[in-house]
């Protein structure tokens, strides 16, 4: 499986590849005056005290007809929150926008739930969508809304920027990660013309479309890819925007990623299980992105595999040597082999479009993707569990990823909203550090290295996570 998510992300680098050449002809929507819908935009949030005030003073700079221009911002907020989101709404109301606080004091449905609760208070006929952590451009409706000319469009999705990639090696692998996913994966699909997903902010909807396809539902954590999928098996075009970037801040804690690999891992898994039949037997869908389709709902379960390989692969190098006929288990590692090269080039493709000395930038990038695969694997544990959540419909909360509107390190004074206590699977991976680590050194020096690289790798990318988890517990609370 792990061979396969390879193969489909490499199909995918290839129509990135042919569609580039194909965009140099297709000129830009452009916005001359004539066409001006009204657009709502929401901003969902929910305990963001540290940058609920930000999201609010860029959004009122948007560049559009005030009298075409509406702002919800959707609070569910239970702490401060609450009052500096009223303090800021009422300081741009006096400026003349049409700006309104809705506040919530049930979550049902956490954010698909607030935004779904505001729909018959939306005045707009297209609705934009923005988390607390983005900034949007001020010219990002005037680079969105022409495209919507085209009634077939129903959804325009933005590249995300990042406010702070050089904060830190973890926020600087994050951004590589995503511009692998924004540059080539939706490129690729939209090149192909498969199936993408409106990415849950930094996108317009058109409200009609929602409504089409059955509106926004909450029985998964990833309600942007749900309703996503439900509205081009209705028939509607998704656009993105490659060129057009909205800034957003990365998470600087392990914590913090965790809890949004989390999110979207078992969010992934719940919207594979509760779509897939949908989608393979939907009418009108050709079978290329229903193969397309199923793989991008299946990504996250790749976690799934690779833990089983990873654990059994130790089992395997401990009895190989009394049991001759499994030595043909261990061959399985070409394909880890194989795989890595494929993902090698996937990136590498999104990469390299974004500098200009491609011999140098090479070797940078080689440097790059093995830190960045080797984190991942660190994370194996974490969204692994997020998976088998949601394949058994164990259900949680929405938990917010928390952001800090800091740009240096000396900015950060810890975090509120975190727990001080150690979690378990914090400590259990701990254990697979030590494990895949003694592991590595063990058959590295017996001269038994056919599996080292691999053991090593995770051993490292456990480590960080793990160590990094600890040192955070100090700058909680």
């Amino acid at each position: 499986m792990v061979f396969f998510y390879s193969l489909m992300q490499f199909s995918l680098a290839m129509a990135y590849v042919r569609g580039k050449k194909q965009k140099t002809a297709e000129k830009p929507a452009v916005f001359d005056g004539h066409y001006v819908p009204k657009v709502t935009i929401q901003l969902p949030m929910f305990n963001e005290m540290y940058v609920a005030e930000r999201i609010i003073e860029e959004t009122a700079k948007i560049d559009y007809p005030r009298e075409q221009f509406e702002i919800q911002v959707l609070d569910d907020s239970t702490d401060e929150t609450k009052d500096i989101i009223a303090k800021k709404v009422a300081e741009i109301a006096a400026q003349g926008i049409n700006i309104k606080h809705i506040h919530r004091v049930d979550r049902t449905g956490y954010k698909a739930g607030a935004l779904d609760a505001a729909m018959d208070q939306v005045e707009g006929e297209f609705i934009a969508i923005f988390d607390a952590d983005f900034m949007p451009s001020v010219d990002f409706l005037k680079k969105t809304i022409p495209y919507f000319e085209d009634p077939k469009i129903g959804v325009v999705q933005t590249r995300w920027g990042h406010i702070n990639k050089d904060y830190s090696l973890l926020t600087e692998l994050q951004a590589f990660g995503l511009d692998g996913h924004f540059s080539v994966e939706q490129s690729g699909r939209t090149a192909a013309n498969h199936f993408i997903n409106f990415n849950g902010t930094a996108g317009v909807w058109r409200k009609e479309t929602i409504y089409s396809a059955g509106g926004w539902e909450h029985d998964t954590l990833t309600e942007d890819l749900d309703l996503s999928y439900r509205a081009q098996m209705k028939g509607w075009k998704f656009k993105y925007l490659e060129d057009v970037v909205s800034p957003a801040e990365l998470p600087i804690t392990v914590s913090a990623l965790k809890n949004q690999q989390h999110r979207w891992m078992k969010g992934g898994a719940e919207c594979f299980k509760k779509m897939w039949k949908r989608l393979l037997f939907a009418k009108d869908v050709r079978f290329t992105d229903k193969l397309h389709g199923i793989s991008h709902l299946f990504n996250s379960s790749v976690f799934l595999f690779i833990m089983t390989m990873s654990l059994l692969s130790i089992v395997v190098l401990q009895i190989k040597d009394s049991f001759q006929d499994l030595n043909f288990v261990i061959q399985f590692g070409s394909f880890f082999i194989i795989s890595t090269v494929l993902l090698f080039v996937y990136y590498w493709v999104g990469y390299r479009g974004k500098t200009e000395n491609k011999i140098k930038s090479f070797f940078s990038y080689t440097w790059m993707f093995f830190k960045y695969l080797t984190i991942i694997m660190g994370l194996t544990l974490n969204n692994t569990v997020a998976v088998l959540e949601g394949y058994f419909g164990i259900k949680s909360s929405f938990v917010r990823t928390p952001k800090f509107n800091v740009n240096s390190k000396s900015d950060f004074q810890g975090n509120k909203y975190d727990k001080k206590k150690i979690s378990l699977l914090t400590i259990l991976e701990g254990v697979l550090m030590v494990i895949f680590g003694f592991t590595a050194i063990n058959r590295a020096i017996y001269g038994d290295l056919g599996m080292v690289p691999f053991h090593a790798m995770m051993a490292i990318g456990y480590g960080v996570i793990f160590f990094n988890g600890v040192k955070e517990l100090k700058y909680k609370g």
